[in-house]
């Protein structure tokens, strides 16, 4: 899964540009000026950004005593250029991010919790399952909601279609997906001489093999007493040992595809390389402008093992908790996020809105550009289970991305790598008191 981009070339967030405190100017109400909020977009994608701004504009000129500022900021190094301007307390009144993020700011108190203060319209809008993924610790014992969630990703199947259609596979549907035994098969028939059914786009394989794993009821996670501990059993064996099985036993996945980006595929995807190529729904967008003239493509509902529940994380719009308009910036948030925004922001993003509404909007649901299978691919989504573990990010830079690559390359055992992550990941664990 992309860290909702690949690599951006965007420009470095200005967290703090223009402005010396949190909330723009702290008296502008008092004094009849418009209260000023500065709104921090992650947005990178062209259509995304445009749409971002275009709400902006439309926010501003319906609300002239509660000004918005738009600044452009980028996913390389957010997170950590947002802990300085946190602890600076000049940090934007409104912050983009994404769930994973948010336990750890919300811990320290740099989040404000919403809990109480979001419209119903809103909350109702949007299904339990989203609000799971912002739902964390107040680091004081409690339960806060620290975002509102409103962009997520699923993992779906691209296919050459001229190649799935000479192969006699069934062609699966949203009702009725391929199993991971239908798609093994598939991909079987689909390698020929000089072409490979599948490429695995391994370069960061953590998420990828985590949310995949959901599909047999693999975790990874286990909490009983208040404790949590690495799990690699039987549930979260299976992907690994399927994708593995894909490379090296069946031969109808491209080993030298493994250290490849999401997006690198692509080329061998369009020359007839590779039948088959497993990505979020986003790549639509690169596949629809980048695909030849006249090749033939289709997106594939995910694949289905127990269940065909995947791991979902989302994209967030927070408060800072040292706002100072903090009631005006949740009425921002409240607009922007309504039904119709966003659709026009998952729309520009190529992503799926969290609300129920804008996944009816006819954009969300028309057969152009495959956004009918995704949008329906987001009934599939629950909660990640990393999302409420302390320590996962140095888990997966450290422990887990290095293991699964080495497995993936057929350098060490399905057991070797289940050792590993379980042995090295509890250490790191237990540096979290957890």
């Amino acid at each position: 899964m992309r860290r909702w981009s690949a690599a951006l070339a965007v420009a470095a967030v200005v967290l703090a540009a223009g402005c010396s405190s949190g909330g723009g100017d702290g008296d502008g109400a008092a004094s009849g000026e418009p209260v000023k909020l500065r709104f921090l977009s992650l947005a990178w994608q062209k259509e995304s950004i445009t749409a971002n701004k275009q709400l902006v504009d439309e926010w501003n000129k319906a609300n002239p005593k509660i000004q918005v500022e738009y600044v452009q900021g980028s996913w390389d190094n957010v997170n950590d250029q947002l802990v300085t301007s946190f602890e600076a307390g000049d940090a934007p009144d409104v912050i983009h991010d994404d769930s994973p993020a948010l336990s750890g700011f919300a811990a320290r108190g740099f989040l404000l919790d919403l809990s109480s203060s979001l419209p119903s319209e809103l909350k109702s809008d949007i299904p339990q399952a989203a609000w799971d993924t912002v739902t964390f610790g107040d680091g004081k014992g409690g339960q806060g909601v620290y975002g509102v969630p409103f962009l997520q990703e699923s993992q779906v199947l691209y296919a050459n279609k001229k190649l799935l259609d000479a192969s006699g596979a069934r062609m699966p549907t949203p009702d009725e997906p391929w199993t991971w035994d239908e798609f093994a098969e598939a991909t079987k028939k689909m390698t020929k001489s000089g072409a490979y059914g599948v490429a695995w786009p391994m370069k960061s394989p953590v998420n990828k093999v985590l949310t995949l794993g959901l599909n047999f009821g693999g975790t990874f996670f286990t909490t009983e007493g208040g404790k949590t501990r690495v799990k690699v059993g039987a549930e979260e064996r299976e992907v690994l040992s399927r994708i593995h099985d894909q490379l090296y036993k069946d031969k109808s996945a491209d080993p030298s595809a493994l250290g490849m980006g999401t997006a690198d595929p692509l080329p061998g995807f369009f020359g007839g390389k590779y039948a088959i190529v497993p990505a979020g729904v986003y790549l639509r967008q690169q596949v629809a402008e980048q695909a030849p003239d006249g090749f033939e493509w289709v997106t594939l509902p995910p694949l289905k093992g127990v269940t065909a529940e995947q791991g979902a994380t989302s994209q967030t719009l927070s408060v800072a908790a040292d706002s100072k308009h903090a009631q005006e910036a949740v009425k921002f948030i409240s607009f922007f996020l309504n039904g119709p925004n966003q659709a026009k922001l998952a729309k520009g993003d190529w992503l799926l809105p969290t609300s129920t509404s804008a996944a009816a909007d006819p954009a969300m649901t028309q057969k152009e550009n495959f956004w009918d299978v995704a949008t329906a691919s987001a009934k599939n989504l629950v909660v990640a289970p990393y999302l409420k573990v302390d320590g996962y990010d140095e888990w997966k830079s450290k422990v887990a991305t290095p293991a699964l690559q080495e497995y993936f390359a057929d350098k060490i055992s399905l057991d070797e790598v289940a050792k590993r992550l379980v042995e090295e990941g509890d250490k790191v664990l237990e540096r979290y008191g957890r």
